[in-house]
């Protein structure tokens, strides 16, 4: 397949290349997102000096980064520098270079060269500030996974290049009209059951063959020891973290269910007044969130919920890590079969209302709703409402997800309403009724002013409306390379 997207991202790297002057554009998001093979895209053949960072000594990698700027700028004798100084390195392969054109350097995987090197960003910012800026033929890309450190470290206040960026890229998984384009000869129902396993990550969406079914994929890729996703959430978080055993309790604890601090505590055996080290660093890698139920006023505290964001690593602990005993002497199809079946649909469904509240933002720009919102959910009082769109014109939209068939149409609203009338509506907003389904109910469906529907094809961006669950991508949204947003590998 080829390369998908990122359009907008790339048209930002164009353009600093062919600015008069020098650019430092940091460039992060989490692993697997796309980051390096975007970068080699829009590198093409045109030369560069590209270092991936790893957790090696600091001497092991300038040693590297002077030998590729030997080969780039064919100055032999730069592999002979001594390796013992980034200063000096950074500065001779610049002075080295004769073009065409600017000096493009990347430093990928940069979180691992500044922890062999903590002077590293200094370092920099004094060569920015006192060469590679005033010179302006320098197109210098500092690419990072782990997003805190990224922020922190490179963007933020207390860091020595903090003002400096002349752009900055947080390349995100695809959203999911976008992320469609690797399966576009799939039912939207296939379509949305892959994304609630891989989300929008480019590497994983690929592993799963448009050719065969989702199950047969899900055996292949990820419930066979030997397939590419078996081990590959015990490898993010073992690259990511130390102590990961604590991470996998709170983590499993998470999946099964517990989302209060003390409830994930209980269950994974870590202590509370410890927890939070544990979440804020899973947080910081994009895999945990913390989020509070949207309605007029502030959240109490007891109402915050911890919520595994990621999807693969939300699948994973789910059905899979329990079940590794399993799967070791029954194999994937039986695994399948008695053990992760039988919760598939509560789960699609769960992950459903999720993409539902992805999508109220597309609704809201397709209707014209030109004011700020939020989008998120509510519980408390015993209540649970799925979606909420909370509009500054003082509308509120309140919505019911159904991911299962719909038996009737009547007990849908009715089941909604009794929500809406427990909602603290304390502004005193109009209350607008949104119905998600999967596929389109028998029968005619009320709507007024105040009441929409949408099945899979109108979430994805076909016709307005219901017109059936289960029809393929609508081609217009499936074009390869014609989203926003892509990628063709892993960074």
């Amino acid at each position: 397949m080829s390369f998908i997207g990122r359009e907008r991202e790339l048209a930002v790297l164009e353009e600093a290349l062919a600015h008069p002057g020098s650019s430092l554009i940091p460039i992060y998001g989490r692993r697997r997102v796309g980051k390096s093979e975007m970068i080699r895209h829009f590198l093409g053949d045109r030369p560069a000096l590209c270092v991936v960072g790893k957790r090696a000594p600091a001497p092991l990698q300038m040693r590297e980064f002077l030998g590729e700027a030997a080969r780039l700028t064919g100055e032999p004798l730069l592999a002979d520098l001594p390796a013992t100084d980034w200063k000096r390195a950074l500065l001779s392969a610049w002075q080295r270079w004769r073009g065409p054109g600017k000096l493009v350097l990347a430093l990928d995987e940069f979180q691992w060269m500044a922890e062999a090197s903590p002077e590293l960003p200094s370092v920099i910012q004094e060569l920015w500030d006192l060469h590679f800026k005033r010179a302006g033929n320098v197109l210098l890309l500092l690419c990072g996974s782990y997003v805190g450190f990224m922020e922190r470290e490179v963007l933020g206040r207390k860091s020595p290049l903090f003002g400096r960026r002349t752009a900055q890229i947080h390349l995100k998984p695809f959203p999911f009209r976008e992320a469609a384009a690797f399966h576009r000869d799939w039912s939207l129902a296939d379509v949305a059951r892959v994304r609630f396993i891989c989300g929008g990550v480019p590497l994983y969406l690929r592993f799963f063959d448009p050719g065969r079914s989702i199950e047969s994929s899900l055996c292949r890729v990820v419930l066979d020891e030997y397939g590419p996703l078996f081990r590959e959430p015990e490898f993010l978080l073992r690259e990511e973290l130390r102590d990961v055993e604590n991470y996998f309790a709170v983590l499993l604890a998470i999946a099964g269910g517990e989302t209060r601090a003390a409830g994930i505590a209980a269950a994974s055996g870590v202590p509370e007044r410890s927890l939070h080290y544990y979440l804020q660093q899973l947080s910081e890698l994009g895999y945990v969130q913390r989020r509070h139920p949207l309605a007029d006023g502030r959240p109490a505290l007891r109402q915050v919920r911890y919520v595994l964001e990621d999807p693969l690593l939300r699948f994973w602990f789910r059905f899979v890590f329990p079940n590794l005993s399993f799967l070791q002497f029954a194999g994937p199809a039986r695994t399948l079969a008695e053990r992760i079946r039988p919760g598939l649909d509560a789960y699609w469904g769960a992950c459903f209302e999720g993409l539902c509240r992805e999508a109220l933002p597309l609704i809201y720009f397709a209707e014209g709703v030109a004011v700020p919102f939020e989008v998120g959910e509510y519980w408390g009082d015993g209540i649970q409402i799925d979606v909420v769109g909370r509009r500054e014109d003082n509308w509120t939209d309140l919505g019911e997800c159904c991911w299962g068939r719909v038996g009737s149409v009547r007990a849908l609203r009715d089941e909604l309403e009794a929500r809406v009338s427990s909602y603290p509506n304390r502004r005193g907003a109009t209350i607008g009724r949104r119905f998600f389904l999967r596929t389109k109910p028998a029968g005619p469906l009320p709507v007024d002013r105040n009441t929409s529907w949408f099945d899979l094809e109108g979430l994805y961006g076909g016709e307005e409306g219901l017109h059936g669950g289960e029809r393929a991508v609508p081609a217009r949204h499936a074009r390869a390379g014609g989203g926003r947003r892509g990628s063709r590998a892993e960074s």
